[in-house]
């Protein structure tokens, strides 16, 4: 078992260590359960979909790193394939606040990151702020997504979001976790510019026509991807960077184990994530960081 669960083990309940323990016991343990674990779980514990992801919020909110608030958000996301995504809030020392990762976007991205085609809901141990809310207003969810927290009733996004300001409002555009391929190529061989390019050919800026994807490598030589979220609302948009930090804190590596990051995005962009990612890179300590543009 990985080491940030340990200290929070004792608060699950027995029946309910003993279904997640052949998963959550593994160290590789990817923050993640299949539709198929999710049933094996249920089927031992006799929790439902709902009572379950409430009881995996401990374990989710493990995951956070927060240097400087010190307040652990943990999130679950159910996607339509009824696989169980988890999320967690992350900081960043040195970097303005601006780069905070919400536990929110990063069960979502999460998903996306997996493939995901569509989340049915999401489960938080706090409200979600206003930020959170109008990120996932950017879902082919809609405002019908399902919102939970504990000892409350169930609401939807349309519950917390009401009057929402959102992608109808602007143009008839792909909506976050819809597939795309953007179909942008690069005449290099190097493993780690195809895996950037790759990610950003199935980014989200449908308002800025600004794609952009990240690979990083780490001390083991794994790469981890992440693509940029754009937000109708502008300001609750993702960077690619946040994107595969999330992917790499989720699989339970270390996000100060980055030897190499290749940035990739498009010459002609409206907007380059560049300067912003060159700086939180920095912040981490990696030092060999590249931008490569289509």
């Amino acid at each position: 078992m990985q080491a940030r669960f340990h200290a929070i083990w004792s608060e699950i309940t027995p029946k309910l260590q003993k279904a997640l323990l052949p998963y959550i016991g593994n160290d590789d343990f990817p923050a993640m359960l299949t539709a198929e674990q999710v049933e094996s779980i249920k089927q031992s514990s006799e929790f439902d979909d709902q009572a379950l992801a409430l009881a995996l919020l401990p374990l989710s909110a493990a995951c956070s790193l927060a240097p400087i608030s010190h307040f652990y958000v943990g999130a679950i996301a159910r996607g339509e394939s009824g696989n169980l995504y988890f999320g967690a809030n992350m900081e960043f020392t040195g970097v303005p606040l601006q780069q905070t990762v919400h536990a929110e976007q990063s069960a979502i991205t999460h998903a996306w990151l997996h493939g995901e085609k569509k989340l049915v809901s999401i489960t938080i141990n706090y409200s979600p702020c206003g930020h959170c809310r109008q990120f996932m207003n950017e879902l082919n969810s809609g405002t019908q997504l399902e919102v939970y927290l504990p000892n409350r009733p169930r609401l939807t996004l349309a519950d917390y979001l009401p009057e929402a300001f959102g992608p109808g409002d602007l143009t008839d555009t792909p909506l976050l976790l819809d597939t795309v391929n953007h179909g942008y190529q690069l005449a290099i061989s190097d493993e780690l510019v195809q895996a950037g390019l790759a990610a950003a050919n199935r980014s989200h800026a449908p308002y800025s026509q600004s794609h952009s994807g990240i690979a990083l490598q780490d001390e083991q030589g794994k790469i981890y991807t992440g693509r940029y979220a754009e937000n109708a609302a502008f300001n609750p948009s993702l960077p690619p960077l946040q994107a595969a930090l999330i992917f790499m804190n989720m699989a339970g590596g270390n996000c100060q184990s980055i030897k190499r990051a290749v940035l990739v995005e498009g010459e002609n962009n409206h907007l380059s994530q560049w300067n912003a990612t060159e700086s939180t890179l920095t912040a981490l300590g990696c030092t060999k960081i590249q931008r490569y543009t289509f």
